[in-house]
């Protein structure tokens, strides 16, 4: 077996510039090839290919090393991480991905909710690939906690979604909102938004597979989020910091038939947009999960938006439905 050298980083590998010092432990091997092993234990072979240059003297040989990144494609099966995914489309997304072969994490606020969505996955998929634990995204330690179980239970996560979101159950123009609700609804979709992207991205930049997280937006037609339901996090900070092994997507289901759209069919024009556009999760998701998929198994590197209902797909049924009535009270008898 060939000799390797290790070298210690100064500083976290994640906030090395284009040219560091690292510091050689043998100068006999000095022009060998170098295996890497840093504080959070990052290979050579996944994360970076180092050319030396020069060393300063034999006696105290630190080189200057020049780092590039050089991110392999992740191979599946995936560790995915759902939020807000006992019910609903986080549901039908686990569910989907365990179909993929896939390893799936669950959370939400409710423990009971949580027991009883893994216990049905795992009758259907396997103890051994569905884990589950409370999580209130609202709150910073309870998802601290989650980032801890998930590293105990599956060492990493390749996919984190964050679907978690309220809107209070209200569809009240702000004028009539209470106080209540304009607080589940900021500290659910937007400060519960921000706490799960800044806990991700400290989790996955510092795995040698790096990470993908997928921001999950409103309701609304064509990706166009609703009044009511927020989301605000993008690739922006991760640019800033020079942060490459981590990128942010975004996703748009669309209409989807659950618990959260439907609580809000009270008016004649809620019903015909139900009707015409709204689809049931498990079809959302059966579309969803193979394009998220594809995004770490490719080994992309920029941000991408996942549409399930495009503007196109949206204009031509709602024309069916006014040319042809397609659709009429398909889930919600109209007046």
């Amino acid at each position: 077996m060939a000799a390797t050298t290790t070298l210690s980083f100064h500083y976290p590998y994640r906030t090395l510039p284009s040219y560091s010092q690292f510091s050689l432990s043998s100068p006999s091997s000095r022009f060998k090839p170098y295996t890497v092993v840093s504080r959070y234990n990052l290979c050579i072979s996944t994360t970076a290919t180092l050319s030396v240059l020069a060393f300063r003297s034999p006696n105290s040989p630190t080189f200057l090393a020049k780092a590039s990144r050089n991110t392999q494609p992740m191979l599946p099966p995936f560790n995915v991480l759902i939020t807000g995914s006992t019910k609903g489309i986080g549901y039908a997304l686990a569910k989907e991905f365990l179909k993929a072969g896939d390893n799936v994490l669950i959370c939400s606020r409710s423990d009971e909710r949580v027991e009883a969505a893994v216990r049905s996955l795992r009758v259907e998929f396997g103890e051994q690939y569905v884990w589950g634990t409370k999580c209130d995204v609202r709150n910073a330690e309870d998802v601290k906690n989650l980032v801890s179980f998930a590293q105990e239970k599956l060492k990493y996560i390749d996919i984190w979604i964050n679907n978690a979101g309220s809107n209070a159950y209200s569809y009240k123009p702000l004028v009539e909102a209470s106080d209540e609700d304009l607080i589940e609804v900021v500290t659910t979709n937007t400060l519960g938004l921000m706490i799960c992207c800044r806990e991700a991205i400290k989790m996955m930049v510092d795995q040698p597979r790096g990470g993908h997280i997928f921001n999950i937006d409103g309701a609304g037609s064509d990706g166009r989020p609703t009044p009511r339901y927020l989301f605000g996090f993008t690739g922006a900070e991760l640019k800033m910091q020079d942060v490459k092994n981590v990128l942010v997507h975004n996703l748009s289901p669309g209409m989807v038939t659950t618990d959260l759209l439907m609580s809000g069919v009270n008016t004649k024009q809620a019903k015909f947009f139900i009707n015409v556009l709204a689809e049931p999760a498990e079809v959302v998701a059966e579309y969803l999960v193979p394009n998220i998929r594809s995004i770490p198994a490719n080994g992309s590197k920029k941000p991408t938006y996942i549409r399930f209902l495009t503007g196109l797909k949206a204009y031509s049924q709602i024309f069916s439905r006014l040319a042809f009535g397609a659709r009429r009270n398909r889930y919600i008898l109209e007046d």
